[in-house]
């Protein structure tokens, strides 16, 4: 029972008023001047107060900064005879949570009470009520998915209603959800196996072909580099859609958002080959050809992401484009703080290139670390941990910097990730990958039900290493694992987050155009 606080020098004259909030099932205390209340609300717990603006002795706006000093976060709504812009402005100043007119109406009194009481609960109850209706609409999408982009569509459409109900009570509706997501995520893996060797070899009608890593730059980045006087392209490593979803409102201040769409990442969803790929505008298998000393196989030594300048370089020199261009890859903290430090040569450019990669910093931190676990130990945490991390980041202040001198932004990723929670078993011999949502090797042992499995890697323009090497991927929410030592490697990376396989989370890639406001 919600208990209330009404304050008024007149109160004996309100009792039919507190009856029938009595009746509606509030517990309702009363007293009749500034003082009392004070003392009242310091001694009981109150879920809101409702205080007359007129009152001999300490006037409501006397009182209200005293309630405010001791109870920040407690709501009041304000009653008044005036509706004078100054008092107004004092009380709203004050972060009053409403405010009601007299002569007072018990109906207006509840429905300010339900507002600021119950407007979470009411809110998520409309939307689980719509949620409901909309479910059979979902499940008819997704019958009728039969391109990229009608994928793109049913994604965005389900991650909206997993934003949407993430702070509801229901706990059966979100479990309603995660099996419809899980579901779709089935019939999107088949879908890829169906159409991923002619996407790669240009086998399908171009129409069907999606925007890929290895194409995103031609087709879509520099498009907008010609038709902007200076343009950054933002690249936040492992960003999948809903986390772009959860940073997009606190930018809007600064830019008006001119595309929000979507690309598909290549297979494997790993950086060594889908951001390899989007720099050089190059499959793997094309890159290693052309440039073998800059191409290393998962199972040699050394960084297996150092030549991205040199290739968006080649890249742009092979389209006849003369821009003048800054690059800069941000891998700790303290290098976004140089960065802000020393922005003149990013303002300068006509197309500058930031590589952000905290968020593969975070999903690597959550497998690994305890702490990070508890955090974000389910979907819309993680969300939250996203937003909290953006808001107090250098990332913002730079993307607040880069508006305000009229740069054009690109924010889009790599590849994004997905938890995984079912273990696929495999076997191999000491040379396969480590990778445990693809792996490649000379000697795999699986059930090819199970996976997607590519035993000529060139057929998909992927490097073989070995002349019998293959590549396997796993779907939806699986993770390979060897039979040596299973269970210990299952509990490590059971529900954590992973990428490399096929998935909506992982190969549907948010790819956003921001355009500064004007000042």
């Amino acid at each position: 029972m919600n208990k209330i606080l009404w304050v008024d020098d007149e109160i004996d004259l309100l009792k039919p008023h507190v009856m029938f909030l009595t009746s509606k099932g509030y517990e309702v205390d009363t007293c009749n001047n500034g003082y009392d209340a004070v003392e009242m609300v310091s001694s009981e717990a109150y879920d809101l107060v409702i205080l007359d603006e007129m009152m001999p002795g300490m006037t409501g706006l006397e009182t209200l900064p005293l309630i405010k000093n001791t109870h920040p976060s407690l709501p009041v709504i304000m009653v008044t005879k005036s509706e004078e812009e100054n008092i107004m402005d004092k009380a709203i100043g004050s972060k009053i949570a409403d405010y009601i007119i007299k002569p007072v109406n018990p109906n207006q009194v509840l429905l300010s009470i339900k507002k600021n009481l119950h407007s979470k609960q009411l809110v998520t109850e409309q939307t689980t009520a719509d949620y409901r209706a909309e479910f059979g609409r979902i499940a008819s999408q997704q019958m009728a998915a039969t391109t990229f982009s009608d994928w793109c569509a049913l994604y965005r459409k389900i991650v909206g209603w997993e934003i949407e109900l993430s702070e509801s009570t229901d706990k059966s509706i979100r479990e309603v959800l995660s099996y419809q997501k899980n579901e779709a995520n089935q019939e999107f893996s088949k879908f890829v196996k169906r159409n991923y060797f002619n996407w790669i070899n240009q086998r399908a009608a171009e129409e069907e072909i999606p925007v890929m890593s290895h194409t995103v730059m031609r087709r879509r980045i520099f498009p907008e580099v010609d038709s902007a006087t200076h343009t950054t392209l933002l690249l936040i490593d492992n960003m999948r859609y809903d986390q772009w979803r959860t940073i997009e409102p606190m930018l809007r201040g600064y830019f008006d958002i001119a595309t929000d769409d979507f690309y598909c990442a290549i297979l494997p969803t790993a950086t060594q080959y889908a951001r390899n790929a989007l720099f050089a505008g190059l499959m793997p298998l094309a890159i290693d050809r052309l440039m073998p000393d800059k191409w290393l196989n998962d199972n040699e030594d050394g960084g297996k992401n150092m030549y991205e300048e040199e290739f968006l370089q080649r890249l742009i020199t092979q389209s006849g484009k003369k821009y003048k261009m800054s690059f800069d890859k941000l891998v700790r903290p303290e290098a976004g703080r140089r960065l802000l430090d020393n922005m003149q040569h990013v303002y300068d450019a006509d197309f500058s290139v930031i590589i952000y990669n905290f968020l593969d910093i975070l999903s690597h931190a959550r497998t690994e670390t305890d702490i990070i676990r508890e955090l974000t130990d389910d979907e819309a945490s993680f969300r939250s941990l996203t937003r909290s991390w953006f808001e107090h980041s250098e990332l913002y202040t730079l993307l607040k910097l880069l508006a305000e001198h009229g740069h054009r932004v690109i924010i889009t990723s790599d590849h994004g990730t997905i938890r995984v929670d079912n273990p696929v078993r495999v076997t191999g011999d000491k040379e396969t990958s480590s990778n445990i949502r693809y792996k490649t090797g000379r000697n795999l042992a699986y059930n090819p039900r199970e996976v997607y499995e590519v035993t000529r890697p060139e057929d998909v323009q992927l490097p073989s290493g070995r002349l019998t090497s293959s590549y396997i991927f796993a779907y939806n929410r699986d993770f390979l694992v060897y039979n040596n030592d299973a269970n210990r490697f299952i509990r490590y990376y059971k529900n954590t987050f992973q990428h490399g396989g096929i998935s909506m989370e992982e190969m549907i890639v948010p790819f956003a155009v921001l355009k500064p406001k004007k000042r």
